[in-house]
């Protein structure tokens, strides 16, 4: 049995951290209108495959004989858990099925439970789920009773590496962070017919989508399609074999012409809502029309790789978001608050997230769907990790990569690759997600030209930044780059160049802090310095070299918002103090695209 060092005292006056006597108010707005809240997370929790026939979970159970809210993790504020947290732990919930349709199957659905879970339902085993980021369902229709039901969730977290862990540590400071454990997503119910749609896989082009339906047995043999047009009408199709290529310009409008796209962007997201319809099931989605490639633009003779999204030249102009808050830890209060988040980088001119090692709940891609919010998704990492070979050296310029095959089981890397194709399987409809980073800077890194190979075989249609920051190989789709220190520049390569991290400068708001620590790479005392840093920063790593000729295809500033010591946010840990002139950022931000695209 171990103490997690996040114990805080729940709901009192402050937040007090047990490891120092620093008294901060941290919660957000969200999380105070929570307190004693028995509703929460109440939205459809897969926003690309939608029933009407569903039933949240989310609320108050029992974690080892005391209250708990879920689904937030028991170290939270607002799980308003007195327990203590353990390796070895029990949920249990009762429960009644509304709307209860005995001639259909029912689903118990689990979005992501941190590490190990063994469900059982009215004393019947239904299975195990190993690690913490992914969701996982179990047919009940045979062990679900119409009346009362009795779920027991048997968890186990021992911040075991073999797992995907992210930046959970137990002995938490600088960089890594407080561990969450148990369900950490939403937990809900379905009703579906016998022959259900389980799956649909959406690839778009500029001109249609590429749409695969798939049910428990194989590839749907015949479904109907409706897709609801910009213009209010209705292109109707029937798919038969369970897939086929769907051209929007193939509808012809009540005026006789050829129907003309939409295509979604930064700033115009159009998102196209989808009926798909069998003979037993129906069930809604949505999707975009963009492509994202990397392809030579040529000037004076000479040929530049550029990131391209929808064949013209893209600068993404990013921020790493770590999606920590300081009242949920890993749940924010409130699914909104994944789009204020991405509103709020919106308002300060970025185009890119750089969704750091951590899978987020789907309304978060929802929602950069809907506000043409580009993501950059972190896979998560397993494995060991040293901080001197790992970080310390690297980040001084000491960056040869040692033989680490000692310290990668292959339990490990049989995890990470399942891991790895599974998120890739998970998040593929999602149009604002145009990039997975496979490893960052060697955590567990492993074969990274065979992960590669993998990643871009399973899904051709994202690029990879297979080693973020250092220790590249021979494969990836960029040229990756850490900057924090010392004189080095990004050189122009015959890949794009990608500034992956840089930034990081610490400003500390007094009351709206963590703890007494201080992490970061560089200290400011008022918002001016920082700014000042900020952007002298961008003028010697970006501004010079963000030209089309000069090679630079993206930057990611270190970071959204602080988290628990590391304050090196825009925002403060509770997102109340925005820390830079948000006009003056966005003025940056705008120079920087129109820059891009001389020539």
């Amino acid at each position: 049995m171990w103490y997690t060092i996040h114990n805080y005292v729940l709901w009192g006056k402050c937040c007090m951290m047990k490891e120092n006597s620093t008294n901060y108010e941290l919660y957000t707005e969200a999380g105070e209108r929570l307190k004693g809240c028995e509703r929460v997370w109440q939205k459809y929790p897969r926003p690309q495959l939608r029933r009407a026939n569903w039933q949240s979970l989310n609320g108050i159970w029992e974690l080892d004989g005391k209250s708990i809210r879920v689904p937030f993790p028991p170290e939270s504020l607002l799980a308003e858990y007195e327990g203590v947290c353990k390796e070895h732990m029990t949920y249990r919930k009762e429960f009644q099925l509304k709307n209860y349709d005995r001639t259909k199957r029912t689903l118990l659905h689990f979005q992501a439970v941190d590490q190990i879970a063994d469900v059982y339902l009215n004393d019947v085993y239904l299975g195990r789920h190993e690690g913490g980021y992914l969701p996982f369902s179990f047919d009940i229709s045979e062990t679900m009773t119409e009346k009362d039901n009795r779920l027991v969730v048997k968890v186990i977290d021992e911040l075991n590496k073999d797992y995907p862990y992210g930046k959970q540590c137990k002995n938490r400071g600088g960089m890594w962070y407080t561990p969450t454990s148990g369900i950490w997503q939403s937990v809900w119910l379905e009703q579906v017919p016998v022959r259900y749609i389980k799956e649909l896989k959406i690839t778009p082009d500029l001109h249609g989508i590429h749409l695969e339906i798939r049910e428990e047995e194989g590839m749907c043999e015949r479904a109907k399609v409706a897709i609801y047009l910009h213009n209010g009408e209705v292109l109707t199709t029937d798919v038969i074999g369970g897939q086929d290529y769907i051209d929007l310009r193939s509808h012809r409008t009540e005026d006789g012409s050829v129907y003309e796209p939409r295509l979604w962007n930064t700033k115009e997201p159009y998102l196209y809502r989808m009926v798909v319809e069998t003979k037993e099931d129906r069930v809604e989605s949505y999707f975009a029309l963009r492509t994202i490639e990397i392809k030579g633009i040529s000037h004076d003779n000479e040929e530049t790789a550029c990131v391209c999204l929808n064949g013209e030249p893209l600068f993404m102009h990013g921020v790493l978001d770590q999606g920590y808050f300081s009242d949920g830890i890993y749940t924010p209060a409130e699914e909104e608050e994944y789009e204020r988040d991405i509103l709020r980088m919106k308002e300060l001119g970025f185009n890119l997230l750089r969704k750091h090692i951590k899978i987020e709940p789907e309304c978060f891609y929802y929602y950069c769907d809907k506000h043409g919010m580009l993501v950059m998704q972190d896979m998560v990492n397993n494995g060991d990790y040293n901080f001197v070979m790992d970080t310390a050296l690297p980040t001084i310029g000491i960056k040869k990569y040692l033989n680490r095959r000692k310290r990668i089981t292959q339990v490990q890397k049989e995890f990470f690759e399942k891991h790895m194709c599974r998120t890739l399987e998970l998040l593929h409809n999602h149009p604002c997600i145009i990039a997975y980073t496979i490893f960052n800077e060697g955590w567990g890194q492993f074969d990274a030209d065979r992960m590669y190979a993998i990643a871009k075989k399973a899904d051709p249609s994202r690029l990879y930044d297979a080693t973020s920051g250092w220790f590249a190989e021979k494969d990836s789709d960029f040229d990756s780059l850490h900057i924090y220190f010392g004189p080095k520049k990004p050189v122009k390569k015959k890949r794009p160049v990608f500034l992956s991290e840089f930034g990081g400068y610490s400003y500390r708001v007094e009351g709206h802090i963590f703890s007494g620590k201080n992490y970061g790479y560089g200290t400011c005392r008022s918002e001016e310095e920082l700014w000042e840093r900020l952007y002298a920063r961008y003028n010697e790593l970006v501004t010079p070299y963000v030209y089309i000729t000069a090679g630079l295809c993206g930057s990611i500033y270190t970071q959204l918002s602080d988290v628990e010591d590391e304050i090196n946010g825009l925002y403060t840990y509770d997102r109340k103090v925005c820390k830079v002139d948000k006009k003056k950022m966005k003025h940056m931000a705008d120079n920087l695209y129109k820059w891009q695209l001389h020539r």
